[in-house]
């Protein structure tokens, strides 16, 4: 398990709204604390910050994993405050919310291809067009000849390749899927990108990101996508992804950071940012962000837990294998905040 951080000092966050609220229900309708649910992907470091936040003087947070897709559809039926998701509400769901949303990058994450194979213990490195392959079906053997080209030395077992995914509606399959459609061509006209997708191997399917490690676990040569601190939480081998450069990079918070500033963000926010360009970018690499309604009982309270969560909560991400957001998206957040990105 992961050593949770502690904090030398709790530090009590000014300047998070610009003025006072316009809305008379807002102080009394946040004294109640703020709910939250969605993304598996950012639960981690959303435990670490419930526990945190209330410690440098904010209400409390109640946040359940219950994964990305669900956590929508929860804010658009207003049983929480804000969702927590690994892709960006798509026109339906928009639609279906009837009033306007914003969405805030919270922290970024890496995806791994976790793996569980007889006599690799470590170093296992795939391209994208092995990764896609074995997904689709059309490399069924570890030892199969376009593994072993880039394991030289790697004594690969010839046994049957076993994929694990998400069963629930899931951002992080929405940034692995995302990053295949991208390296793939066959892949993004048969299978494509989304929360869901009908997976053309099979394979087993597991609830959350912990179900899929779970099955990592359980299953001898098994491959599957899970966000790093579960990978790191479970004793799970990943593997070095080739990037867009052509090198093997293995997923961290500095080669997920490297991925995210090779990206502009656009105004909204929202932007997808697997395959990157940068030369030492982990390509399945993703914002998880923090959405919520732009107005509403709740707003002023959510978007200050927002802004804590964006600047001094960022502090806690590297030591739960996150990466914090870039300086230039944090301005951005604190211009779409109304507050200030200063103090951190």
């Amino acid at each position: 398990m992961l050593k949770r951080l502690s904090l030398l000092c709790a530090i009590v966050i000014a300047g998070c709204t610009s003025g006072k609220s316009n809305n008379p229900d807002s102080t009394a309708a946040a004294s109640a604390g703020l709910t939250g649910a969605g993304s598996t992907f950012i639960n981690p470091i959303m435990t670490h910050w419930a526990s945190e936040y209330p410690k440098d003087g904010g209400i409390s947070i109640n946040y359940q994993s219950v994964g990305s897709g669900a956590g929508i559809n929860n804010l658009i039926d207003h049983t929480v405050d804000f969702a927590g998701s690994d892709a960006p509400m798509n026109a339906d769901e928009l639609a279906r919310a009837k009033a306007p949303v914003i969405h805030v990058p919270a922290v970024i994450g890496a995806v791994c291809v976790g793996y569980n194979v007889n006599g690799v213990s470590t170093g296992l490195k795939l391209s994208s067009q092995v990764i896609a392959d074995i997904f689709l079906g059309k490399i069924q053997y570890w030892n199969d000849k376009a593994i072993a080209s880039a394991n030289a030395g790697v004594k690969l077992p010839h046994e049957k390749i076993f994929t694990a995914h998400r069963s629930d509606g899931s951002g992080t399959t929405a940034i692995f899927t995302d990053y295949l459609s991208k390296v793939s061509p066959e892949w993004k006209s048969k299978v494509g990108q989304g929360k869901t997708v009908s997976w053309p191997e099979g394979g087993l399917g597991g609830k959350g990101n912990a179900g899929v490690a779970e099955i990592l676990k359980q299953h001898a040569n098994s491959i599957g996508y899970v966000e790093l601190a579960y990978a790191a939480q479970n004793n799970i081998a990943y593997a070095s992804v080739q990037n867009a450069a052509g090198n093997f990079v293995a997923p961290s918070s500095e080669s997920a950071a490297a991925a995210a500033e090779a990206f502009p963000m656009p105004d909204n926010m929202t932007a997808m940012i697997t395959n990157t360009s940068a030369a030492q970018g982990y390509p399945i690499t993703g914002f998880t962000w923090l959405i919520t309604y732009k107005d509403g009982p709740k707003a002023d309270a959510v978007k200050k837990f927002i802004a804590w969560a964006t600047t001094k909560g960022q502090a806690d991400c590297k030591a739960l294998y996150y990466a914090p957001i870039p300086q230039s998206v944090a301005a951005a957040v604190a211009a779409q905040l109304g507050t200030s990105s200063a103090a951190k």
